[in-house]
């Protein structure tokens, strides 16, 4: 099996980690994974976040845990954060948003990582604080948060891949 389905059928959303610091050149290379996804007529019209700052992490674990009506964290304990931004500007905006993130979840397992995609980054960016954090940031407000990749090293054993349903499948000749 060639390496990149091997790595699409392997990756799983993990949602237990340790708490040990991923290296920056793994998270360099998550991000640069991102860069090269398709994009809609080749705008690359999406901002990658990399937050490892913990005070900001847990500012948008906090955040995503109050608009999810939930006292936990969202996050997983998850030691490393992105977040996808897409300009609305571009009609295609959530599709190459949605692309950036799959690619960094695919390097991110491919790196021996966890990762999985944690949603309310629109909620969460739409508020007003989170407006303020992008602002703080330099980013202006036609970005919309399209998800949260939680990244680290997986805490216990991976789980396989359930059976997938058979007829999805249509060949047209």
């Amino acid at each position: 099996m060639d390496k990149i389905l091997e790595n699409i059928k392997k990756r799983r959303s993990v949602k237990s980690y340790r708490p040990d610091a991923v290296p920056q050149e793994f998270l360099d290379k998550i991000a640069e994974a991102g860069l090269f996804a398709a994009s809609g007529r080749g705008r690359q019209g999406t901002l990658i976040l990399q937050i490892t700052d913990k005070a900001l992490r847990d500012r948008l674990s906090a955040m995503n845990a109050a608009i999810m009506g939930c006292d936990g964290d969202p996050f997983y304990g998850a030691p490393a954060l992105f977040v996808v931004l897409s300009n609305r500007e571009y009609s295609t905006y959530v599709y190459d948003g949605s692309l950036v993130m799959g690619n960094m979840m695919l390097e991110a397992h491919a790196l021996g990582l966890g990762s999985c995609w944690i949603h309310r980054a629109k909620e969460e960016f739409d508020s007003e604080e989170g407006k303020e954090i992008l602002r703080s940031l330099g980013i202006e407000d036609n970005y919309e948060g399209i998800g949260h990749l939680i990244v680290g090293y997986p805490d216990g054993v991976l789980t396989e891949a359930s059976e997938r349903k058979a007829g999805r499948i249509i060949c047209v000749k």
